[in-house]
């Protein structure tokens, strides 16, 4: 469904050392050296989701993008949240792919660190498609520094309420409008089971997360409505945050820990994101599933 599994999945991608490069927060695809894989020219869909609405946050570029095309292309219609600026040009290319797959596609900029967006980003979206499916709570900051003195409130404040601040008041919201068989997805990330110390607000909040996740899919609300809430724990993923928020030295090595040598693509992540959403995972709730290029969560 993204790339020909009969390749070395080592060398399916760009390896490491990639060019030094530096972006200004939060990043665009335009600058990316090498490009992300986003399943644009590969993505194949089967009908999954045929029927359904997505609302995807953070859609603009990176796994977002990646799960938005998916999406569209397995017949759902998808509202694409995105913060705003520089990131206007990304969104249009996300909405361009989901309406050439023939879905409609909605585009709502704002800061959802704000819980007032928040719930009317949810209220917008469920009434221009009419009603919610799928919930993925995917935007996300980072900030690196090497050490706590060098992590300032702002900083951690900014972290805390894009990260899972945000991922409380969309799923609150979100919940009234979504109907019997919907999912909510969260990201995690491999920082939640393995953090490092440069990314601790972070990881810190990537382990919220994983709690958030396996807290709300035993919700008495949750089940009442026949919903399901999972989350996928990524590792390395190649995107625009990268070069971003990390330093030029740091970016190039990006993901040459991982066992497969390299950092993935958001393209081999969007087809979990998928199935977390389809009727094929409808025994699966409360679950964190990695997509760590071998390194093990835990």
């Amino acid at each position: 469904m993204t790339s020909d599994t009969r390749q070395d999945p080592k060398t399916l991608y760009p390896e490491p050392p990639f060019p030094e490069q530096q972006q200004e927060p939060p990043g665009v695809e335009a600058e990316l050296k090498p490009k992300a894989d986003h399943g644009e020219e590969t993505y194949r869909g089967a009908g999954r989701l045929d029927g359904r609405v997505a609302l995807i946050t953070g859609a603009d570029s990176g796994i977002g993008k990646a799960v938005a095309i998916a999406m569209a292309r397995e017949g759902a219609d998808v509202v694409i949240s995105y913060l705003g600026g520089v990131e206007e040009a990304d969104a249009a290319d996300t909405a361009r792919w989901v309406t050439d797959a023939g879905r409609r596609a909605l585009t709502v900029d704002g800061d959802i660190r704000s819980p007032d967006t928040c719930v009317a980003l949810v209220e917008h979206a469920a009434s221009e498609l009419g009603h919610l499916d799928i919930l993925v709570n995917n935007a996300a900051w980072q900030d690196c520094g090497d050490r706590i003195e060098e992590v300032t409130t702002d900083e951690w404040r900014r972290i805390f309420a894009t990260n899972i601040e945000a991922m409380f008041h969309l799923s609150k919201a979100a919940l009234p409008h979504m109907r019997e068989g919907g999912t909510i997805i969260n990201t995690a990330s491999i920082q939640a089971y393995s953090p490092s110390p440069e990314l601790l607000p972070y990881a810190t909040t990537k382990g919220a997360i994983v709690t958030f996740t396996k807290a709300m899919a035993q919700d008495p609300g949750v089940l009442e409505r026949g919903l399901r809430v999972n989350a996928v724990a990524p590792g390395p993923i190649w995107t625009p945050l990268i070069p971003s928020t990390m330093p030029p030295e740091k970016a190039a090595k990006f993901g040459e820990n991982t066992p497969l040598g390299r950092a993935g693509q958001p393209a081999e992540l969007a087809p979990l994101y998928v199935f977390l959403a389809s009727a094929e995972s409808s025994y699966i709730t409360g679950e964190v599933i990695g997509v760590t290029g071998g390194r093990p969560l835990g």
